[in-house]
Parts: structure tokens; sequence; C-alpha cells
């Protein structure tokens, strides 16, 4: 790419636009032009409005530490200076749904973190590894908006990024149901230690909302786009039940899940070598943060671990483990994926990497 994007991001002080500041720093892509947040910090420099409230390990790049941040409402202004934005802003539903929308009129692609517009018809929610092809949708979607380059595309929630992945390297097999337990990080919540420190010792086995997106929002993924709409797969094609815990760990969503077939594997083996071998238009179009091997098979007995593997292919790759036949399904197997990187803000900049590519964002 000759000449980078001009990107904003929408929502930049909560835990996933840090982490959205954070990887696009340096992006090869993608130049952070806005950093917008609620009417309270207009304004403010970055760095003022983050005392005492940056999550992450790394350090704010000192760049955009000195920039200025917008009202997130100002969406004009901020239209005017971007290409398109990302957007983790912390609202209602409705309020997220209204103000994405509202940039897609502007003629400014959105590119969310937020569920509000996961389940809206004509809006592509997007794995790139798995659904790229759903990226079609946005046609339509503009003709409904009557917009000539303005949309929304989403990704979906990061509890499931941990075991979806899997039953797509296993599709020839026809999975069509699955128990799933996940383990979640208290960063999924926005939260660390500090500001979570009931979490410290303690395990809360209910997060709300997340054993509904688990297991309703792979039937979107897994679905067809069919009359300018994504038709999601039916639970006669996949049905699953899921248990959402949190857990006192930072980064990483662990999954155990137990999976039935309609055509059965001919060995452990030939499932392990599905995941290894798995690829995908991500990784034929080397976009930037895609990871070069997708998924990974940990051969150990005590693998994946969060302290050892959530950072493969910088947070971008899933591993899976265990895999072993069960005596109820078919198989079971545990996943380990990292749920602000590939979960959140990684896996929605590589969503805006493929749709770039696709040439659904491009330059004003």
């Amino acid at each position: 790419m000759s000449k980078k994007l001009r990107v904003g991001v929408l929502g930049a002080t909560g835990m996933v636009g840090q982490r959205f500041i954070q990887i696009l720093h340096n992006h090869p892509w993608f130049d952070v032009q806005v950093i917008a947040a609620s009417p309270a910090n207009k304004g403010k420099t970055y760095e003022e409005a983050m005392t005492g409230r940056w999550l992450l390990d790394e350090a704010i790049p000192a760049e955009i530490g000195k920039m200025t941040l917008d009202d997130v409402n100002d969406v004009k202004a901020i239209a005017d200076k971007v290409d398109f934005v990302f957007s983790a802003v912390n609202m209602t539903k409705d309020e997220i749904k209204a103000i994405e929308e509202e940039y897609a009129k502007s003629e400014t692609p959105v590119v969310s973190n937020n569920s509000a517009h996961r389940w809206t018809p004509d809006v592509p929610m997007i794995i790139p590894e798995i659904n790229a092809a759903h990226a079609k949708v946005i046609e339509f979607q503009k003709k409904r908006l009557g917009t000539s380059r303005g949309f929304i595309a989403v990704k979906p929630n990061c509890s499931l990024q941990s075991y979806v992945p899997a039953f797509a390297a296993w599709s020839e097999y026809q999975p069509y149901e699955a128990i799933v337990t996940t383990y979640q990080a208290i960063s999924g919540a926005g939260k660390n230690f500090t500001t979570w420190p009931e979490m410290v010792g303690n395990v809360i086995p209910y997060i709300g909302g997340e054993e509904e997106k688990s297991e309703r929002e792979p039937l979107r993924i897994f679905g067809k786009v069919e009359g300018g709409v994504i038709v999601p797969a039916s639970e006669s094609d996949l049905k699953i039940s899921a248990q959402c815990i949190r857990i006192p760990v930072l980064y990483g969503h662990t999954a155990a899940a137990f999976v039935k077939f309609r055509k059965a594997p001919g060995s452990k083996e030939e499932l392990i070598s599905k995941l290894n071998s798995f690829t995908s238009v991500a990784q034929e179009l080397k976009l930037p943060t895609a990871p070069a091997q997708f998924i990974k098979y940990m051969e150990e007995d005590n693998r994946p671990q969060v302290k050892l593997d959530v950072n493969y292919e910088n947070g971008m790759g899933v591993t899976i483990g265990r895999v072993r036949p069960d005596t109820i399904y078919d198989w079971k197997f545990v996943g380990l994926s990292h749920n602000t990187l590939r979960g959140a803000a990684g896996g929605a900049v590589e969503c805006a990497e493929l749709l770039t590519a696709q040439k659904y964002i491009e330059a004003k």
C-alpha cells in the first residue's frame, strides 16, 4: 500500500480502545488520525485522559499520547478527517446502533468491536479465516443506507474464538452438536486485578449475555448470504449449549468442548492434521495481523496453557489441545485464544485489513 489509510478510534479510552491504539501504532496500512471518546474528555490529550486508566502492560505510544481527544458524537468533524473508523464505544445498544449508522451514512466505513449490529441482517460479522465471503453483503447494506462507500462490519464475541475455529477446520465432518464451557479472563470485562480485586482467587459462574452469544453467534458465522442478508445456519445444522465462567486470569479465554459429527473422522491424527493445515484467504493475502498458522495443535497433555500459549502468533492464533474420543459425544478438546487480541481489537483490525484488501475500504 503506497499511502496509509487515515483511521479514527471511537471509544479510545476503554480497554478495547487501548488495544486498538497499541495494535495500530506503526501499522503498515493504517495511520491513527483521530482518537475520540465521551464529551467529558474532549480537548484533553490522550495522556491526560488516561492518567490512572491505562490498563495494558505496554506504554502509551508517545505520539498518540500527545494527540487531543475528539467528542465521539462530532460525527461530521471526525468523518472529514478519516477514511474509516474502529468502534469500541461504551454506550447503550440503541445508542451504538444509531451512532455507528450515522458514521456509515457519512460515507465512513465502521469496523466495530461492539455487539449492537451483530444481528443486523445485512451487516457482516467476520472472522477473516472463516467467513470472509460474508463481506459481499456490504453492497446490499450500502443500498439500504443510501451510501456509496459507508457501511458497518463487526467482529463476533470473544468467547467463541477458542472453539469455533476448530469447528471450521473440521467442517467436512459436519459438526452438528456441541457442549462448550468457556473459562474467561477478566480483561474481557474491561478490567484488570487492580480495578477488580474481587476476582483474585475467585471464580464467578455467570457472565451476562455471554452464553447466548456463544450459542447463537456461531450460527451466523456459518450462515450464507442469500437475498441480500446473512441467513444463519439453523440449530439442526449446529446446536451449541454453552456455559461461560469468569476466572482469575488477565488474558486468555479457554474452552472445553465436546462435539458430535455426522461423518466420522478416520482418526485422532486426521483431526489434528486438519487443525494444523487449516488456512484461508487471510493467510493467502498475507494480511498484516493475520497469523501465519491460524490454529496450532499442542501435543502435550497439559497444553494449551494461558501462561505459555496465549500470545501464540502475537495473540492472533488459536491453540488447541487434548483432542480425544468422548464416552458420550464423539470427540472433545480444549482451546485457547487471546481475548483482547484475536477476540477483540486484533480481530477487528484483521477484519479491516481484509476489507481493505477486498477494496471495500479505500481512501476518500
